[in-house]
Order: structure tokens, then sequence, then C-alpha cells
């Protein structure tokens, strides 16, 4: 089995991820085990969350007409609940109460997953 899981982006999240670039430059993720906002993948400009001994990079996502890959963090304690699923970054409406650069867009990242078969591990 595979020591991480593998992370996509939906096609409305990579549009806004190349919408947020022109803004703020290079981005990553960063999802934490936290309660509330802290359990939706938080956007920030790349170099602005400060990651730990605590964190697990999980994927460096390639977007297309990104010139730079948008890395996903997650904290090691929310990474051994997930890791036998595959992790699908998604946009909804609505603002999250997080510090994420898509708030003021009226949108939040969302993940959705599922289960990752023998064939995929």
């Amino acid at each position: 089995m595979t020591e991480r899981p593998r992370v996509e982006l939906t096609e409305t999240a990579a549009s806004l991820l190349r919408r947020l670039s022109l803004t703020h430059g290079p981005l990553m993720f960063h999802q934490s085990g936290g309660c509330c906002d802290g359990s939706a993948p938080m956007c920030f400009p790349r170099g602005e969350f400060r990651t730990g001994a605590s964190d697990i990079l999980l994927e460096d996502l390639r977007v297309e007409g990104l010139a730079e890959t948008v890395p996903f963090w997650m904290s090691r304690s929310q990474y051994e609940l997930w890791s036998h699923t595959r992790l699908i970054v998604d946009v909804v409406e609505g603002r999250g109460s997080g510090f994420s650069l898509e708030a003021p867009e009226g949108v939040r990242f969302l993940i959705r997953s599922r289960l990752v078969n023998a064939d995929e591990a």
C-alpha cells in the first residue's frame, strides 16, 4: 500500500487556483486536523503558512496553466485518519471562517474523499 493518498483537484478547484495565483503568486494548501474550518483545506501564498515536523507533504499538485506546483500539506494526525482515502479538492459556495485565500470570492475549498481500492493501493 502506498504511504500517501493521491490528492486530486476538480476542474472548479483548478480554475479557482489559477485565478488566485494571478493575485497571490505561488500557492500552497494545508489541512489540519482541527475542528470547524480547521478540517477544511486552507489555501495560502506559498511559504506564508509554516509547516513543521507534525505535517506531511502529500502531493505537489500540477495545475494546467500554472508554472509551479501547488504543495498539499496535511497534519500527521489527520493523515493517519485519511491514509486509506483518495482526497479530492473541490469548491462550494459559501464563505468559510478561516484565512484561506478564496474567502473573499464567496466560495470555499472542500475535501471530498473516497476509499482507495486494492488496485489503487
